[in-house]
């Protein structure tokens, strides 16, 4: 997900769910023209877990039910994400989903009756493509095969499952409440049920060695899963974590282990198609390709972030984050806390702060598409970045080269002030 910046939210007479507002998102003038509107998915944020991680920076809460019940507040829960989606429909209005993104937090700690429900006011509210990619996310430890076969027959078509790692050491210190043996459970549960499965693992761990990230590799492929998400251990601010550093291995040994994932993926048959995403063919996670291409996306629940484009402004917006807080202004009409249009300055690198994550990067053409601006805009940028050969660009493709993957975040910036 890309940040966006704090901003003053919109007053409650001038809400961006209202008909008023999303008539005058589309006539007023705007600062760019796009040709056409991009795909856009659906992101559903379910924001509790069993426990906080001490790695985690994402919006996710401890599940507020007694010490061992990890119970959530689920019917209040979902009448808020009804009221959310019917407040955001004059903003989508018949406009298709091609892909739905179940994320959290922990969204397997839905009831199986829950995720039914929801998907069921997704698509009574929605139009969804026939096709849609019906992504939801699960950690092991909440795992029930009679619940995983019913999520699968209320629609779920891609299970992602946050393994972390297959070694109890290294998931005790970052805090996981499963060990090796639910992992692979896990995995066999999801297997029996999904013919789409994602593992999320993560590598240069506290104190793992190239032989121990060497066989966390080798177990996740051995599941022959259709994609990996393969993350590098980074300490992001306002964790437990960037508080209490744990000791990680150095630059040489992370370089190492991202050296031995890339040879032993490719061996495996999983194409490297985004910084931390392996896949084999024609099962790249469609939901997250439409973020890295500056698609659009509806971002419903506590703390979502979405991005919508209209005719001459691209508009972002992040729902209420404390759960009691999101619940009660859903249910009151003002889902939104914050909501700003984007700056014709700003578009350039929001686009290609996505982009450059691709392997393939992107069509020259799509920066148009997408912003609104002629290529010409960056034109400068590129020329530095090809000159450091960090880039590949022509009329038809712009691609980041091999150093330019490594040096991805030097890349980006150079796009900053376009």
């Amino acid at each position: 997900m890309i940040p966006i910046r704090p901003v003053a939210a919109d007053p409650p007479s001038a809400s961006p769910a209202t008909p008023d507002r999303a008539r005058q998102l589309w006539l007023q003038p705007g600062q760019i023209a796009l040709p056409a509107l991009p795909p856009l998915s659906l992101y559903v944020h379910v924001p509790w877990c069993v426990r906080k991680c001490p790695y985690c920076d994402f919006n996710s809460h401890a599940a507020p039910g007694a010490e061992g019940s990890h119970e959530i507040p689920e019917d209040d829960y979902l009448d808020a994400l009804r009221a959310d989606l019917e407040q955001s429909l004059p903003l989508v209005w018949g406009r298709q989903v091609h892909t739905v993104f179940i994320g959290g937090g922990t969204p397997s700690l839905l009831s199986a009756r829950g995720l039914d429900r929801l998907l069921s006011d997704i698509r009574a509210l929605l139009p969804l493509d026939a096709d849609a990619e019906i992504t939801m996310e699960a950690n092991p430890g909440t795992f029930e095969a009679e619940r995983f076969a019913s999520y699968r027959a209320s629609g779920v078509n891609r299970l992602s499952i946050g393994i972390q790692s297959f070694n109890d050491r290294h998931l005790a210190a970052l805090g996981r409440i499963h060990g090796t043996a639910e992992a692979h459970r896990a995995v066999e549960i999801a297997l029996a049920n999904f013919d789409n499965v994602n593992l999320d693992v993560m590598y240069a761990l506290p104190g793992q060695s190239l032989q121990e990230c060497a066989q966390d590799l080798e177990t996740a492929l051995g599941f022959g899963t259709t994609h990996l998400s393969l993350y590098h251990l980074t300490l992001e601010p306002n964790t437990l974590f960037a508080r209490f550093p744990p000791a990680l291995p150095d630059d040489d040994l992370a370089s190492d282990m991202q050296d031995l994932i890339e040879a032993r993926t490719a061996e495996s048959g999983l194409r490297h198609y985004e910084t931390s995403a392996y896949a084999r063919p024609h099962r790249e996670s469609r939901h997250n390709l439409n973020y890295w291409r500056f698609g659009d996306y509806l971002g419903i629940g506590a703390g979502a972030h979405g991005k919508l484009s209209f005719a001459n402004r691209v508009l972002r917006q992040m729902r209420h984050k404390h759960p009691a807080t999101y619940m009660a202004q859903a249910k009151s009409g003002n889902a939104v806390q914050q909501a700003h249009d984007v700056s014709a300055d700003e578009l350039p690198f929001e686009f290609m702060l996505n982009a450059l994550r691709l392997t393939e990067g992107v069509p020259a053409a799509s920066f148009h598409e997408r912003t609104g601006l002629p290529l010409h805009t960056i034109s400068r940028q590129l020329a530095a970045a090809e000159a450091k050969g960090l880039l590949e660009a022509d009329l038809t493709q712009i691609r980041p080269t091999e150093l330019g993957r490594r040096f991805l975040n030097d890349l980006q910036e150079m796009f900053l002030k376009a």
